[in-house]
């Protein structure tokens, strides 16, 4: 269900900005349904150890086991690690409008209640693009690259500003088409992250290379911050 966009102007504008990628079924359908969920990023806590021990073991079987059930229950889209050793462990992805909802779930994963991890909460604006895992699991590589605020960010709109957007939705569509980008979608909450893109490709340096034909980065309006990211296979298309 497609949920009523009653917004803020700035939203809107971030909402058009960036929007999401897939192309319409039919001429008679609006060109992109954006749905809210509720993104958390998963990043190291005050236990955090990188450590392998028994306890470690025992606390990511736990973690596995959580997810699964909230994939299962459909409270989570999908949930996945990333793989390059960096502060964030990986992203939840949550079906509710509900910042609240989306708060009580992640903080009831064990390794959020151990401190081991904590979580960075953000609405997120997306095509509900979302399958089911497959069965049985298997995790697919992807790469996962936060948009965020360039050295040239500015919120003032002009005719540059708007000719390097214009660039920046035709190149979003010119990757889509190619079936490198498989999701985008804008955060919600105004803030240094400004959107999400997730690639479909065989290596980090071939999404960097990508990223690069962005006029909006090529202006350093926008940068990239890129992880390889294992998910479910069936749920993204």
């Amino acid at each position: 269900m497609i949920p009523e966009l009653k917004i803020s102007s700035a939203l809107l504008i971030a909402l058009i900005l960036f929007v999401c990628v897939r192309t319409a079924p039919a001429q008679t359908e609006p060109a992109h349904k954006l749905v809210e969920f509720q993104m958390a990023i998963l990043k190291h806590g005050p236990k955090w150890t990188a450590a392998e021990n028994a306890q470690t073991k025992r606390l990511h079987q736990e973690h596995l086991n959580y997810v699964m059930s909230l994939l299962d229950s459909g409270k989570a889209i999908i949930a996945g690690p990333f793989t390059d050793k960096s502060e964030i462990s990986g992203i939840f992805i949550f079906r509710t409008k509900s910042a609240d909802d989306a708060k009580a779930w992640v903080e009831a994963d064990p390794t959020i209640a151990s401190g081991f991890l904590v979580a960075e909460m953000h609405p997120w604006w997306s095509e509900d693009i979302f399958g089911k895992p497959a069965k049985p699991l298997k995790l697919v590589p992807v790469y996962f690259a936060f948009l965020t605020r360039g050295d040239k960010w500015t919120p003032e709109q002009t005719p540059a500003t708007e000719e390097i957007q214009k660039g920046h939705l035709a190149n979003i569509n010119r990757l889509a088409q190619m079936k490198k980008l498989i999701a985008a979608g804008p955060f919600g909450d105004d803030g240094q992250l400004r959107g999400v893109f997730v690639f479909r490709v065989g290596s980090a340096d071939e999404a960097r290379a990508l990223i690069a034909t962005d006029p909006a980065v090529q202006a350093g309006r926008l940068a990239m911050d890129i992880h390889p990211w294992m998910v479910p296979d069936g749920i993204l298309p």
